[in-house]
């Protein structure tokens, strides 16, 4: 009998972590690899290399993004390209990976570290639009 609920409880177990796995797989899987309903303003661009000793080939870059309802921002890194970013308007679903998702409100901002690999979307009825500025090599 004891070996028959250990063999039980084992068995239960298995079964969930396989499900949790399963899950977080899933999950993953589901990051578009595509954007849509973005819209991306021209880059106002700064060469470091003429501004701060040993960051030769990069640039400070700002950009408004501009999610249409349902728009959605691809799964990207950030290794080599730190970030910041700032909410003018509406609300922004972040996506990280390990399944850590939020909500970036009008007013808040955020950073985007050599760790961060993410995906956003829109789910508001209207346009959310975001000041991105990150140190990029063109």
């Amino acid at each position: 009998m004891k070996h028959q609920s250990l063999l039980a409880l084992a068995t239960g177990a298995v079964v969930v972590t396989m499900a949790f796995g399963l899950g977080v797989a899933v999950g993953q899987g589901n990051a578009p690899t595509e954007n849509k309903g973005v819209k991306i303003s021209p880059p106002t661009a700064l060469d470091l290399a003429q501004e701060v000793e040993g960051v030769d080939g990069r640039q400070l870059r700002m950009r408004v993004v501009t999610l249409e309802p349902g728009g959605v921002v691809a799964l990207h890194s950030h290794k080599g390209r730190p970030a910041v970013a700032y909410v003018v308007q509406g609300t922004l679903s972040e996506h990280r990976e390990g399944g850590v998702d939020h909500d970036y409100h009008q007013g808040e901002s955020w950073t985007e570290d050599h760790n961060t690999v993410h995906w956003a979307e829109n789910k508001g009825s209207t346009p959310t639009v975001v000041v991105a500025v990150d140190v990029f090599k063109p």
